[in-house]
């Protein structure tokens, strides 16, 4: 019901809500009623606003009403050219700011709206009595008329507070720390991580704050926000208690982080994009990690062919599940057919008809595990999966979650290979994916005879492996990985470095390769990726050795 302007006294309009809705209120404005008919409505505004003075009587029975309380919201309603969407606006608005009373002071007109000129904009200071606090706000809204007079206020979410949209609204809660305040510190306690020092950190550095915010961690503070339709909270437009900001200690250890920034830019690679991964190998806590490249987080978010590295994996099947032991005869020949393809080695792998796996490995000889691996690891000529398996149930091969909500590539290993994919797998070709951080856990795996989940918080769950590394196999693949150190193709970085073993790898990838090397130390596990590297030992080699050594 639509209701005409009434005069009256025009000042300050108070009102003040008892906790139970409504209380004592002043009647500072009298005014008729018309009927429904004479409502102002979209299609017959008048072009012409109303009078200043009149529009300003009228936005103070408006104001007056929605101050009262519930009770008298329909009469406010009543007053706008929305009736039905503006009442439940205003119910929504007392209930999502949990509001005692409200009061507006200052009611003026201030002339013709600049952007709808046919409407008087009234401004007004709006006090809101909360649970918690107090808040005022400077607000606004427009008044209009039709071609009789009849005035009416324009609805829209902005007349319950300036910034509102539709379909959003106001809620008192809590307010968390914003993510950019969360710190992020070294596995010291005390060593900020921040991009600045530590570039390779950045992003891992952010999802860490937005996942603390996310899962609550920190104290809250209090404020009031706006929320979307979904009851997202899409700003904060009142703080009443500032939020504090938590701190996340990660497995990070800054001076090695410092040391992999640096070995990612070693002379040696010609800038070419790189990843390094260290582990601690007792329990699978990453100390470090660093990239570079157009391509992202390579170091943990890399999914390439891993080459040779591979052959770890592949080692360890054949120990396993084919009883075969380093001094085991695994020929090497200059090409090997398998799958309806023929396998090569790289030119300066010599044949040796008579090599043992020890030998293979440390040569880095692809056509002994494809040979090997396709006798011992391929039944009745279909089932490939024996490599999955052993990826799988003892390294941990399968969807990690490192912690602080930072995602990384799961490796690949595929159950059912098809056509030259069955062979190409033993030397990790094919459809056979990993990033660095993986190969370190593989390395780590070796060296502990054991393997720990790699995180990066030092309270994440670890998923563990099905099945335990038999002490058999540990000790046959450390001294498999140590020959490759000491006079295999790892030799010339890892040679002179005591108690270390490793392996190399180049992958073809495309018309290029792309270089790696995973390597153990008394304590640290550490695997590097170089894209576009001629071969391992050349190129992540010399990452590798830099972190290594770096303490």
């Amino acid at each position: 019901m639509n209701r005409a302007t009434r005069t009256g006294l025009i000042g300050a309009c108070t009102v003040t809500l008892g906790l139970g809705g409504l209380g004592a209120y002043a009647l500072t404005h009298g005014r008729t009623r018309t009927s429904a008919a004479t409502l102002v409505t979209p299609t017959v505004e008048s072009s012409t606003p109303p009078p200043a003075d009149e529009a300003q009587r009228f936005a103070h029975t408006f104001l007056d009403d929605w101050a009262a309380g519930s009770a008298r919201y329909p009469g406010a309603a009543a007053d706008t050219d929305a009736p039905d969407r503006a009442r439940r606006a205003l119910h929504a608005y007392r209930d999502g700011l949990k509001l005692r009373s409200l009061m507006f002071s200052d009611v003026a007109a201030s002339g013709p709206d600049p952007q709808h000129t046919n409407g008087i904009r009234v401004t007004f200071t709006a006090t809101a009595h909360l649970t918690v606090d107090t808040w005022s706000y400077p607000g606004a809204l427009d008044v209009v008329q039709d071609d009789h007079g009849h005035q009416t206020v324009r609805w829209s979410a902005s007349v319950l507070y300036p910034s509102l949209q539709d379909g959003q609204s106001l809620h008192l809660g809590p307010v968390a720390p914003s993510a950019s305040a969360v710190r992020a510190l070294a596995r010291d306690g005390e060593t900020e991580l921040t991009g600045a020092r530590f570039p390779s950190l950045t992003a891992i550095v952010r999802t860490i704050g937005q996942n603390a915010v996310a899962t609550a961690k920190g104290r809250s503070g209090s404020g009031v926000m706006v929320a979307d339709a979904a009851g997202a909270t899409a700003a904060t437009v009142k703080v009443f208690k500032k939020p504090t900001a938590p701190s996340v200690r990660t497995t990070i250890d800054a001076g090695l982080q410092a040391a992999a920034e640096q070995a990612v830019h070693d002379s040696h690679l010609g800038g070419k994009p790189t990843g390094v991964v260290a582990l601690d190998r007792r329990d699978g806590h990453i100390r470090a990690l660093a990239h570079t490249g157009p391509d992202g987080d390579i170091a943990i978010n890399a999914a390439k062919a891993p080459g040779s590295t591979m052959k770890i994996i592949t080692s360890a099947a054949l120990i396993d599940r084919a009883g075969m032991a380093p001094d085991s005869t695994a020929p090497c020949d200059k090409t090997q057919a398998a799958s309806g393809e023929v396998f090569h080695n790289e030119a300066d792998v010599p044949a040796n008809p008579r090599a043992t796996l020890l030998q293979a490995f440390a040569e880095s000889c692809n056509t002994a595990f494809v040979k090997e691996g396709f006798d011992h690891l391929v039944h009745h000529g279909n089932d490939a999966s024996d490599l999955h398996d052993e990826a799988r149930d003892v390294f941990g091969f399968g969807s990690w979650s490192i912690g602080g909500g930072v995602q990384t590539s799961d490796p690949s290993v595929p159950a059912d290979p098809t056509g030259g994919d069955k062979a190409a797998q033993f030397i990790g070709q094919g459809q056979v994916t990993a990033s660095p951080l993986v190969m370190a856990s593989v390395a780590a795996t070796v060296r502990d005879g054991a393997f720990h989940q790699p995180v990066i918080l030092p309270g994440q769950r670890q998923t563990p492996a099905p099945r335990q590394m038999s002490s058999t196999t540990a000790s046959y693949l450390q001294r498999m990985m140590r020959a490759v150190a000491t006079g295999g193709t790892a030799g010339p970085r890892l040679g002179s470095l005591p108690g270390v073993g490793a392996k190399t790898g180049t992958a073809e990838e495309g018309t290029g390769t792309n270089g790696w090397l995973t390597a153990y130390g008394d304590d640290l596990a550490v695997a590097s990726l170089v894209e576009g590297g001629t071969s391992g030992v050349d190129s992540a080699g010399y990452v590798v050795r830099d972190l290594l050594t770096a303490r």
